[in-house]
């Protein structure tokens, strides 16, 4: 009810147009709900940034989605943008910078200070996917040799400008990092005692060259809410928080679903992206999947002697496939999720393989059973199957029973393989496993229908 009345109000101003009002209501609105806003009237978007104080625009700019933040930056004058650009923490600045063209990044940089240029470079010179780009480099660093009064006087002096202070990071005097400290050890403690006295040396670290997704399985595996980023020689240079990360997080997983679905990774949201992008986005994989179900036909053709043989067979095609397909499909996307929030290794492959095969065997027999009962209850009411219908029963249950076992086998095994050999596990979608069940499902039915009606139909 709150947000509906802040439209209301929002809308009155605007008609009003008091700029003094417009900025006091914004900047006493919560952030959450200002985006709202903007949400809601788009249109006004760079009007409603534009008329907060420049701490708060900000904090609103930084959770917006990207298109959103880009319509904003396109509407705001240039000194509105310099100052925006200038108050963002490094993380999220470059965070927006590195989805901008490489034209446009070169014209927003000239608006920055000569510091927050140089820090922004720095973050962009690392590699994209690196935690390099995630690293803030406001944090607060102390000298080993402190004592916590002085620790508490600099908290104080530069605290401000920091992105968290829950934690203290603890440095030599060559800059290598020695510890991280968390605020309340420091307030419960004796302001006379020195720094090295309250470290415990249990610690975490990145490295700055880390992939993002190791940040992200460490956050998960520890209860942090900020890890200190190092180089190679142990050089404290910036922090990662787990706002940061979580972002990596949704990311990651938008892109794991697009690939699940048989296409590569989206850069830029949907409606954004140019329709001939997007085509070569999906075109690969669909004429990859083409010319493996080309697989299908050549299989087909291979048995074509017993489907004159015997018509029936040909009936049953769709179902099998499909079915194995299905099996597959199920199979990859659970390993891959597991996979994914840490669930399981690659070590832990034949503990997958074991469940998978009994899963496998379970559910080819439900299926297998149905499938034999609808041949047997479709004959008895048509007569559509002949005189041998218990074995061409046989022949769809025990193909069922082998399509579905070998379809959860190869969905769960594919994506760890994949991880083996250093490629991302997504790849191994459902439309390219459902693709190679088809193929070796054809040739397990027709193995299985020449073991069952050999000599009699075929």
């Amino acid at each position: 009810m709150e947000i509906e009345n802040a439209k209301e109000q929002f809308l009155h101003l605007i008609e009003q147009e008091d700029r003094l009002q417009m900025r006091e209501f914004l900047n006493d609105q919560n952030i959450s709900d200002v985006a709202e806003l903007i949400y809601e009237f788009p249109d006004y978007s760079s009007q409603i940034i534009g008329n907060m104080s420049i701490h708060r625009a900000s904090s609103v700019f930084k959770i917006l989605d990207l298109p959103v933040q880009k319509e904003v930056i396109q509407g705001l004058p240039p000194f509105k943008t310099a100052e925006l650009l200038n108050e963002l923490p490094a993380d999220d600045r470059t965070s927006f910078l590195e989805e901008l063209p490489s034209e446009v990044v070169k014209e927003l940089i000239k608006l920055l200070d000569p510091d927050e240029r140089r820090v922004t470079l720095s973050l962009l010179g690392y590699p994209e996917s690196s935690v390099g780009r995630l690293m803030t480099p406001d944090y607060i660093a102390v000298g080993i040799d402190w004592t916590l009064q002085e620790v508490l006087d600099h908290i104080r002096e530069v605290g401000k400008d920091s992105e968290t202070i829950d934690v203290i990071y603890v440095v030599n005097d060559r800059g290598e990092f020695v510890d991280d400290v968390r605020i309340r050890e420091i307030i419960l403690a004796n302001p006379q005692k020195l720094v090295e006295e309250i470290i415990d040396n249990r610690y975490i670290t990145l490295n700055v060259n880390d992939d993002q997704e190791v940040a992200n399985q460490i956050f998960k595996m520890n209860n942090r809410v900020a890890l200190p980023v190092v180089d190679d020689k142990n050089i404290l240079l910036g922090i990662v928080t787990i706002d940061d990360v979580l972002w990596v997080a949704n990311e990651e997983f938008s892109e794991d679903i697009q690939k699940i679905g048989g296409t590569e990774a989206l850069d830029e949201p949907y409606l954004e992206m140019p329709i001939i992008k997007l085509f070569k986005k999906r075109v690969v994989w669909l004429i990859v999947l083409f010319l493996g179900e080309m697989l299908t036909a050549t299989a087909m053709g291979y048995f074509e002697e017993e489907i004159a043989k015997a018509v029936v067979l040909a009936l049953f095609v769709p179902l099998i496939i499909s079915s194995g397909g299905n099996s597959g499909s199920q199979a990859s996307t659970l390993i891959i999720q597991a996979m994914a929030v840490g669930e399981i290794t690659i070590s832990e492959w034949w503990r997958v393989l074991r469940r998978e095969i009994i899963s496998g065997l379970l559910l080819g027999t439900i299926l297998g059973l149905i499938g034999f009962i609808r041949v047997v209850l479709w004959n008895s009411i048509f007569h559509t199957y002949g005189t041998h219908t218990v074995l061409m029963g046989c022949t769809v249950g025990f193909s069922l029973i082998g399509v579905v076992l070998w379809g959860t086998v190869s969905g769960s095994m594919l994506p760890i393989i994949l991880k083996k050999l250093g490629a991302d596990p997504a790849t191994s979608s459902a439309p390219f496993v459902a693709t190679l069940v088809d193929v070796t499902g054809l040739v397990i039915y027709f193995s299985v229908a020449y073991l069952f009606l050999s000599g009699i139909l075929l």
